[in-house]
């Protein structure tokens, strides 16, 4: 081919992939995510039913019942004051309203919801279920029989008081909550309902009109079209006020951005604290229009709990590789790992251990360690592939330049792994690397090399070194930790990089997705800031003194620019809630190059970012000259409290979350810096 054709060929490949993504004219639309349907009917597949008449009553109690059950109610929900139990089934389930306390906002997160007066008034069911005997204990002196409590806070329904549709579902994997079809809570059982010979209950017969249980249970399916709802995306949390994006792993792949994020309820408190972790899905086009697909990895057997992984390609098909954490259900010796061990001492290479679709493998012990689930057609429409491959519990599987696969072995296992293919024979080629972090990524950009250790770890060196030639960025204060947990990256087809992650919130694990571009300067090190496509809508700008009073209810996007001075200087904006006291202080130090929340410190000086609290950020650049800083203000009651969103010079961002804090007062502080143009717009979140 001469150099004319070759430099077409190339021109038409470059134009092609960026053809799939946004156009400059596109990026001032919001972006929003089509989520999937919340509201089902259900289908009745009862062999037993016991229609719970009387205030009192009983019936003989079918043992099918122990396994899979579902309660219809007609419920009236009047206004009450003291907390009231208004059904139970003895030793089974209760049933109760109550008055939940408005500042308490672990676990459940109920404060989401709140009455006009303040009050946080919540619908609660709870199913009482026997821990399996050999389990492996949460904490000390755990009972062997707990309850397991879903509920939604009133104020989330559509009307809050008179007659709903209450059905409760207990199908042996899931303990679920509807009101009026809507599933409004869930959890993932461990353990069943003690046998009963006979069904007791009693009901409050002005609260419950009429109650049915029947067993096995209902079988739920969508009663509404896909993709009637649309939320944005960035910040994005799943639906339900106590559902949460843990960790995430993205991909590029034929035209299309994949997230997959492990979804929390409970602050990781969902299985009785073992978190019931599983697989969720979005992907986009072109980061404007996203859509909420099927489960990826799903949640099937009681022994499940995830862990993270990664999405790869491998002979033109789209798979994602996960952990199974089943010694945090079961004690690792009645697990498979024990075995896959021996026959990695005894090969040389790990095991393939199809288990099929049950609780265990062919050897009788429970399956845990990596496994993975492939798309039928390259989009979406996983499917497990029933098969454990490593014992690794959260692995980091992808195909190098060369096309081979590798796998970075994280919890569990250590080292780094090759195969020739999928299905077992991974034998490690080294024990000692990658240096460290527990959901480790591995990416090359450029002339460098990264790897990126979950919480804290960052690594660098140059592509044409050798392993031993990382250098530890932390150690240098030249990470690119900003506040967000467990950062992906991901490569797209123009040669930009994206991360995404998940911000900690009230001191618990999982928060709302954020997603930032990264920029690379010519010495290797990274930065950040505001992907174009991802800001949100504005409205009404404030200038001037209007500008310093804002509505605690509304979310704000703060821009000023900033002069610098030779001799460097410091700037103090003070976020004050006039109402509570409370107060946030953010810093930016020119001549340190520092900018920090209250007194943080960086991950270098042993300060805790991933907490996105307290914390600082060093090396900033682009400060010797006029730059500009941009700051979300983003207030949700699920929240409860404000993330702030800093962007610096461009080049450099950070996120915190102020639990309690509602913004309404802004008082900015200059020493030897030069602010101009400060402006307040609101935003439409």
């Amino acid at each position: 081919m001469n150099k004319s054709k070759l430099l077409y060929a190339l021109l038409l490949a470059v134009i092609c992939s960026l053809s799939s993504l946004p156009s400059a004219a596109g990026r001032n639309a919001t972006a929003t995510l089509r989520l999937r349907p919340n509201t089902f009917k259900f289908h009745d597949c009862s062999a037993h039913k016991i229609t719970l008449g009387g205030s009192v009553g009983s019936a003989p109690c079918p043992s099918v019942l122990q396994k899979s059950f579902s309660l219809t109610a007609q419920i009236d929900i009047q206004m009450f004051e003291s907390d009231t139990e208004i059904l139970s089934i003895d030793d089974i389930l209760s049933v109760r309203l109550r008055q939940h306390d408005p500042k308490n906002i672990r676990r459940q997160n109920y404060p989401a919801g709140k009455m006009p007066d303040g009050s946080v008034p919540v619908l609660e069911a709870g199913i009482r279920l026997q821990l399996p005997a050999d389990c492996t204990p949460v904490r000390e002196g755990q009972p062997s029989v707990q309850e397991m409590v879903v509920g939604v806070p009133l104020a989330l329904l559509k009307k809050p008081w008179g007659k709903h549709k209450l059905v409760l579902d207990f199908s042996g994997v899931c303990w679920n909550m509807y009101v009026d079809g809507v599933l409004v809570d869930r959890d993932y059982a461990l353990g069943y309902p003690l046998q009963k010979e006979e069904l007791k209950w009693k009901k409050d017969a002005r609260a419950v009109l009429s109650a049915e249980v029947g067993a096995p249970g209902f079988i739920p399916t969508p009663a509404e079209k896909a993709g009637k709802v649309k939320v944005p995306v960035q910040y994005f949390t799943p639906r339900g006020h106590n559902a949460w994006v843990g960790d995430v792993a993205t991909l590029w792949h034929n035209g299309r951005y994949h997230v997959f994020y492990l979804l929390d309820r409970r602050g990781h408190e969902s299985k009785f604290g073992r978190g019931g972790h599983y697989f969720e899905h979005i992907s986009t086009t072109d980061f404007l229009n996203w859509t909420e697909h099927e489960a990826a990895v799903p949640i099937e057997e009681q022994w499940e709990t995830l862990g993270t992984g990664t999405p790869f390609v491998w002979h033109d098909s789209l798979f994602i590789s996960y952990g199974m954490h089943t010694s945090r259900v079961w004690p690792s010796e009645k697990t498979s790992t024990p075995a896959q061990w021996e026959y990695i001492r005894e090969n040389g290479e790990s095991a393939c251990i199809a288990f099929g679709n049950s609780s265990s493998s062919a050897d009788g012990a429970v399956p845990s360690g990596a496994s993975y689930s492939v798309s039928a057609d390259g989009v979406t429409h996983f499917r497990k592939s029933y098969k454990l491959i490593h014992p690794a519990e959260n692995p980091t599987i992808y195909t190098d330049r060369d096309g081979k696969l590798c796998m970075l072995a994280n919890y569990g296992a250590r080292g780094m792994w090759t195969s020739d293919r999928l299905d077992g024979g991974w034998h490690c080629l080294s024990e000692n690397f990658p240096p460290g972090g527990d959901c480790t990524f591995i990416f090359r950009w450029g002339q460098y090399d990264y790897i990126v250790g979950g919480f804290t770890g960052m690594w660098m060196k140059r592509a044409d070194e050798d392993s031993e030639a990382y250098t530890d960025m932390v150690k240098r204060g030249e990470d690119l930790y900003d506040g967000l947990s467990v950062p992906s990256i991901c490569e797209l087809p123009d040669g930009r990089h994206i991360m995404a992650g998940w911000v900690e919130m009230n001191r618990h694990w999982g928060g709302p997705l954020v997603i930032r571009e990264l920029i690379q300067y010519p010495d290797g090190r990274i930065g950040s800031h505001f992907m174009s496509e991802l800001m949100p809508k504005t409205g009404k700008t404030l200038k001037g003194e209007k500008a310093k009073t804002l509505s605690s209810e509304k979310s704000y996007l703060l821009e000023f620019d900033v002069e610098p001075s030779a001799a460097g200087g410091k700037l103090d904006l003070n976020m004050t809630s006039t109402q509570t006291g409370l107060a946030c202080r953010w810093t930016l130090d020119s001549h340190e190059r520092t900018a920090r929340f209250e007194n943080g410190k960086s991950l270098r000086e042993g300060g805790r970012p991933q907490h996105a609290t307290d914390y600082a950020i060093e090396s900033l650049r682009g400060l010797d000259k006029p730059f500009s800083v941009r700051i979300i203000l983003l207030n949700k009651p699920k929240f409860g409290g404000t993330l702030l969103d800093v962007e610096i010079a461009e080049q450099r961002t950070m996120t915190s979350h102020r639990e309690g804090l509602d913004v309404d007062a802004l008082q900015l502080e200059q020493q030897g810096l030069t602010v101009k143009n400060f402006r307040v717009s609101e935003l439409d979140m």
